[in-house]
């Protein structure tokens, strides 16, 4: 019995030499360079219309990479193309309304109410002349009895009438040399303002009609085919964005001192031989357990910060989840 405990101990105590020559192995000694393990991570975009409607096309598969603005998919235009048209009418027609009120009146306009004035000062002056005469007649000594009373009173109204018109043109023409008022001018030009925010809604709207992509990216999964509905709520597209993209690693307490952002690194996956070139982009700030799907050397139930780290993929090799290895070049300087 005492033989095998002896026995057990030293098995212990080997396999416990062994695992820290293998730590020490992949790690260092704690003052070479650090080597961390994590996954590959990157952005991933629900792509949906802003408005609601039936989509026309779709127009790329799953696994296609597009690039930024590249049309994806079209939605039916043939109802919003008509109220296009029309705003652009009422924009045309309200800004020719702008331009008349702030050319003012044409000259032609002025000489037509001169006219006016004189033609109506005439009639004043010929109603006058009929008045007074037929009053000289009836206060004549020898008293026309031709003239009636009734006939004096309708050359009075007359006269008066003619004085009226006389003021009416002569307020007319100080209109017509005046032009148009401020306010007029003021509320043609927000009517304008409002035709045209119309007209530049209605535009967007018939520019979203087209689905276009964000950023450069992978067609991760389509969604939604010509002939359904869709809606801001639904997306039509899921893309992964390649670039850029990060191993996502998490670093012990201890050996936090010794990464620091911009510091160089080299990032390797399993089964290919090849490596990539990368550099610290984020430590986070704050402290959190080891989460369960953490790959790492020794798994802890210790407190880790996350770490990024930006990898140079321009073949388009590292995939989303896909484990990784990351060796940091060289210890970080000290401040």
């Amino acid at each position: 019995m005492r033989r095998r405990i002896i026995v057990l101990l030293v098995l212990i105590v080997a396999a416990g030499s062994g695992f820290a020559w293998w730590w020490f192995s992949q790690n260092g000694d704690g003052n070479g360079p650090l080597v961390l393990y994590g996954n590959v991570d990157l952005r991933q975009v629900d792509l949906a219309f802003n408005d609601n409607g039936r989509i026309t096309e779709v127009l790329v598969d799953e696994g296609v990479r597009v690039k930024k603005g590249e049309v994806l998919a079209r939605l039916d235009t043939s109802r919003i193309e008509p109220q296009v048209a029309q705003a652009e009418a009422n924009v045309a027609a309200q800004t020719a309304a702008v331009d008349k009120l702030h050319n003012g009146t044409r000259p032609e306009e002025i000489a037509q109410a001169k006219a006016n004035v004189d033609a109506a000062r005439a009639n004043a002056h010929n109603a006058e002349l009929t008045y007074h005469r037929l009053v000289m007649l009836k206060d004549s000594p020898s008293g026309s009895p031709s003239v009636t009373q009734s006939q004096i009173d309708a050359a009075k109204a007359a006269k008066d009438s003619a004085d009226a018109q006389l003021e009416v043109t002569q307020q007319a023409l100080i209109l017509a040399k005046a032009g148009p008022r401020k306010e007029d001018i003021a509320a043609a030009e927000a009517q304008l303002k409002g035709a045209e925010a119309q007209l530049a809604l209605l535009r967007q709207q018939l520019k979203d009609a087209a689905l276009v992509a964000p950023e450069d990216g992978i067609i991760r999964t389509r969604l939604l085919e010509p002939g359904e509905m869709a809606s801001a709520a639904k997306p039509v597209f899921s893309i992964a964005i390649v670039t850029p993209k990060w191993v996502r690693a998490y670093v012990s307490e201890p050996d936090l001192a010794r990464v620091a952002p911009g510091e160089k690194a080299t990032v390797t996956i399993d089964g290919d031989a090849q490596s990539f070139t990368g550099h610290i982009g984020f430590i986070s700030p704050v402290a959190e357990f080891t989460p369960h799907a953490i790959q790492t050397a020794e798994l802890r139930t210790s407190l880790v910060y996350e770490v990024r780290i930006l990898v140079d993929d321009p073949k388009n090799v590292l995939r989303l989840g896909m484990p990784a290895t990351v060796h940091l070049a060289e210890e970080p300087q000290p401040k």
